[in-house]
């Protein structure tokens, strides 16, 4: 069986969404994992999101265009699950969920507590913006 073939099978009969490249350490060299998931990218099976992180893709019923099938804030939790990044949602969404505001947060930003996190996490042209809490115990 090749790679191309066993790659598919293992990220057809994933629950999740996020595919992450170290999944795929096993199967093959770095080379060829790369070339493998380029051109899944490249036919629309999968979606890169961050570096060495993909998503699964499910067809837009509007564009016709394989979009990720999941939105950034569930794709990007599913993520720092998979990395072991511990994450919070942001001050905003914790007042919006108190009910000390009223305004609905619309961006999508985490709070990373005193850990500083550079991964640029993409899902269309929407980006997760950080926000670091300094403040000492």
């Amino acid at each position: 069986m090749k790679l191309e073939d066993r790659m598919s099978r293992s990220i057809k009969q994933r629950a999740g969404v996020v595919v992450l490249r170290s999944d795929f350490a096993k199967m093959g060299s770095d080379s060829q994992v790369g070339r493998v998931l380029a051109r899944f990218v490249a036919e629309g099976r999968l979606v890169r999101v961050s570096k060495g992180a993909f998503a699964k893709t499910r067809i837009n019923k509007f564009t016709g265009q394989p979009t990720a099938a999941g939105t950034l804030e569930m794709i990007a939790a599913e993520l720092f699950r998979k990395l072991n990044i511990a994450v919070e949602p942001s001050s905003l969404v914790l007042e919006y969920n108190s009910g000390r505001s009223t305004q609905i947060p619309m961006g999508a930003t985490v709070s990373t507590g005193r850990r500083r996190i550079s991964r640029k996490v993409t899902v269309g042209n929407s980006t997760l913006t950080y926000e670091k809490n300094s403040r000492r115990a």
